[in-house]
């Protein structure tokens, strides 16, 4: 599966100077990770977040965000916003990744990575 160059430069600036978050390809796309745990993802699929379980009920309010699948098993907490909203949204996409930030940033960091 190709890249979305374009999202991945669009979540790269949404992230900003946040510290902590290193690249990774994965998933068919590009991953970004807050001290060693998956934050959020591009791909051409869109984009995938990482809010939480039970953190997640506001963005699937949202008609086009869904509960991320992988094969048949469902990531509660984790969403995934279809390409042409990740993309098109600045507001949608910035708010999930604060959110997905803010959550990711409570869990204890992976050994080694501090």
């Amino acid at each position: 599966m190709a890249r979305d160059w374009l999202l991945e430069e669009m979540v790269r600036e949404a992230l900003g100077d946040t510290t902590g978050i290193t690249e990774k390809a994965m998933f068919g796309g590009l991953c970004w990770l807050l001290d060693g745990h998956l934050l959020c993802a591009a791909s051409q699929k869109g984009m995938m977040v990482r809010l939480g379980k039970g953190e997640d009920g506001w963005a699937l309010a949202h008609p086009e965000i869904v509960t991320v699948t992988m094969g048949e098993r469902t990531m509660p907490g984790w969403v995934r916003v279809p390409p042409g909203p990740s993309r098109d949204d600045d507001m949608l996409r910035r708010n999930l990744i604060d959110k997905a930030v803010t959550f990711v940033a409570r869990l204890s960091s992976k050994p080694g990575l501090r």
